[in-house]
C-alpha cells in the first residue's frame, strides 16, 4: 500500500529556478511511489496580510502542469478550499504552548528581520497550521527544507500530545524528506538562500524570466578574482562558482564532479556563457507549456475543484473521528 506525502507551495510570488530545484524536482520524483497531497497554501500567505500582495495561484498551477506534476495521480488543491485545515488548525491550538512557539527559531528570525515592529499573530502560530496541513491527511512524510525540520519535530509533539490525552493514534507521527541537498543561493550575494521576496530581482532567477534577463543576470552574478580561473565546488572559499555548478548540475543532470573537469581551463565569461544557454534552454520548453495552460483558466479552475473534491473527502473522514475521539458524539 502506498504511504503518503504532504508538501505545499506558497502562491505568495513567482517561482525560482531555486524553488525549483529545491522542493519541485522533487515533487515530480515522489508522485510516482506514493500517495501525493501537493497544496497550495494560500491561508499561509496571510501572515503578510498588511502588505500589498498578489497572489498566483493559477500561475503556480500552471507551471506544476508544465514541469510535469499530474494531477490525475496527485491529490492538488487549494489550502482554503478545505475549511477543515482551519478546523483542526483550531484544536491544535488549544493543546499547543505559547512557550513552544516562541522559540521557534523562523519566529524569532522574522522577529529580528521586523526589528520589533508589530509581530502578527499568524507569524507565531504558523507552525500550528503547518501541523493541521500535515496530520488532516495522515501524512507519513513531508517534504521539508532543512529550515523546517524544527516545525515539523513540533507537528510531531502535538500529534504525540493528542494521541497521548486521548488514549488512542488520533495522528500519525510523520518523517520528513528533505527537499534537496542543493540549497541555490542569491546570485550577487552567494551567503544567503535565493527567495522570491527578494527585493533586488537581479539575486533571483525566476522560471518566467525572458532570455535577456536571464543572461543580464547571469553575467553580473558574483563569481571571485581567482587567476587563472578556477571552476570547482567550494562553497567556503568559491560560493559564487559554486552556486552555479549547483544551478546548471541540477538542471542538466549532471554531476558537480563531471562539470569541475569538463570546466578546466575556461574562463569565467566561458563559463557564464554556457550556463545562461543551459537556463534559457530549460526555461523555453517550460514556458512553452506554461502559456499554453495559462489560457486555460477553465480547465485550471477545474482542476482545483477536483483537487477539492478529493482532499475534502478524505478531510472530513478525518476530522469525523477526531470529534468522535473528543467525545463530540
Amino acid at each position: 500500500m502506498k504511504k503518503n506525502i504532504f508538501s505545499a507551495i506558497q502562491p505568495n510570488g513567482p517561482i525560482t529556478i531555486g524553488h525549483y530545484i529545491g522542493v519541485l524536482k522533487k515533487w515530480l520524483v515522489l508522485q510516482e511511489k506514493y500517495n501525493c497531497f501537493y497544496c497550495i497554501a494560500d491561508l499561509h500567505s496571510y501572515t503578510d496580510i498588511l502588505s500589498e500582495k498578489k497572489f498566483y495561484i493559477l500561475d503556480i498551477l500552471s507551471i506544476l502542469l508544465s514541469l510535469g506534476i499530474n494531477y490525475r495521480k496527485c491529490i492538488v488543491f487549494l489550502q482554503s478550499h478545505i475549511n477543515e485545515h482551519i478546523k483542526l488548525y483550531w484544536l491544535l491550538n488549544c493543546c499547543s504552548y505559547i512557550g513552544e512557539l516562541k522559540r521557534m527559531t523562523q519566529f524569532k528570525q522574522k522577529v529580528k528581520e521586523k526589528n520589533h515592529k508589530i509581530i502578527n499573530c499568524g507569524l507565531l502560530n504558523y507552525p500550528i497550521l503547518m501541523a493541521a496541513d500535515i496530520l488532516l491527511y495522515d501524512s507519513h512524510y513531508v517534504i521539508i527544507g532543512k529550515d523546517q525540520i524544527q516545525h515539523l519535530e513540533f507537528t510531531k509533539i502535538i500529534a504525540q500530545r493528542m494521541n497521548k490525552l486521548f488514549n488512542n493514534k488520533i495522528f500519525n507521527l510523520p518523517k520528513y524528506i528533505l527537499s534537496s541537498c542543493s540549497k541555490i543561493m542569491s546570485l550577487l550575494n552567494p551567503s544567503k538562500k535565493m527567495s522570491k521576496s527578494d527585493i533586488n530581482k537581479n539575486n533571483v532567477i525566476y522560471l518566467l524570466d525572458t532570455p535577456d534577463l536571464v543572461s543580464s543576470k547571469v553575467k553580473n552574478c558574483i563569481t571571485d578574482n581567482d587567476f587563472p580561473p578556477r571552476i570547482v565546488f567550494d562553497v567556503i572559499n568559491k560560493p559564487g562558482i559554486s552556486n552555479l555548478l549547483n544551478i546548471l548540475s541540477n538542471i542538466s543532470n549532471i554531476s558537480i564532479y563531471e562539470l569541475e573537469n569538463k570546466f578546466i581551463g575556461y574562463s569565467y565569461k566561458e563559463f557564464k556563457k554556457i550556463i545562461t544557454n543551459k537556463i534559457n534552454s530549460f526555461l523555453f520548453l517550460l514556458q512553452k507549456k506554461y502559456f499554453f495552460f495559462r489560457k486555460k483558466e477553465k480547465f485550471l479552475k477545474n482542476i482545483l475543484l477536483v483537487g477539492k473534491f478529493k482532499a475534502k473527502q478524505i478531510a472530513q473522514q478525518k476530522m469525523f473521528w477526531i470529534k468522535k475521539w473528543l467525545n463530540y458524539f
